[in-house]
């Protein structure tokens, strides 16, 4: 599959920002109670002045209107969010699990929604952030599901069900990830040469993603680089969670321990 260089938005950092934090794929939910703690701990600790959740905060998102559940795992979480954006400035970009988070999660947790992908200015710097998703180009068959599932009319369709069944829905499609996931099947990477195009369209020389669960650094060619954020699994062995920082002194990964 071949990929075309999306449009992309920009962000101009205040003057005043001195630190940035970068953070993907928590899978925040239920079942996993210590990542939640950790990531409760991060967010009264850290010392950024902004944070980008660049998709997946949560393992599952089926609708704004879990909200209204009193005592629902997601509405505790986005209590943690909406105490967070009093200190911190929030911004939140689609994973390819929330991808239904919509505007009612932004004014309740005060998050601004971003678009994918978008390049943020920071000092003279321009750095790419993508949630890496539409950038898997080998996994067709997700990168068809992808372009219905963005779709506004899929999206209603799946909105007008009930709430309870669409955690159904979502049960079997999680049942169903974590079988292939031990099956041993191996997933997609980022296509090398689809970020760069990305890169040199943005005029940007770092890419900054989630999505593979590989961190690490890259180099895309002169001048061009891609940065993969880590994973947070607290109850693994040994635990995964780390934020890439970003301050004077470059990009920095600042490991998350377990509370």
């Amino acid at each position: 599959m071949t990929a075309t260089v999306p449009r992309c938005e920009e962000l101009a950092a205040p003057a005043h920002w001195r630190t940035v934090d970068f953070l993907s794929d928590l899978h925040l939910q239920a079942s996993e109670p210590a990542t939640l703690a950790a990531w409760r701990h991060y967010l009264q600790t850290t010392p950024a002045d902004a944070l980008f959740i660049l998709g997946d905060l949560f393992e599952v998102w089926v609708g704004d209107d879990v909200l209204d559940e009193s005592g629902s795992f997601e509405a505790q979480a986005c209590a943690l969010l909406q105490a967070a954006s009093r200190r911190h400035a929030l911004f939140f970009l689609h994973g390819n699990r929330d991808f239904l988070i919509g505007a009612r999660f932004a004014r309740h947790t005060g998050a601004r929604l971003l678009h994918d992908p978008t390049v943020l200015i920071w000092q003279g710097r321009r750095l790419l952030l993508s949630h890496g998703d539409a950038l898997c180009l080998q996994d067709v068959d997700y990168q068809r599901f992808r372009q219905q599932a963005r779709s506004q009319a899929w999206q209603q369709r799946f909105l007008a069900q009930p709430l309870a069944q669409r955690r159904a829905q979502a049960r079997a499609i999680r049942t169903e990830s974590e079988a292939r996931k031990q099956s041993g099947a191996v997933y997609a990477d980022v296509d090398a040469a689809a970020a760069a195009a990305w890169l040199q369209a943005a005029q940007a020389g770092t890419l900054v993603h989630g999505h593979t669960h590989r961190p690490g650094e890259h180099a895309l060619g002169p001048g061009l680089a891609r940065t993969v954020l880590s994973d947070w699994d607290l109850a693994a062995h040994p635990p995964r969670a780390d934020v890439l920082r970003l301050s004077a002194a470059g990009l920095e990964r600042i490991a998350i321990a377990p509370t």
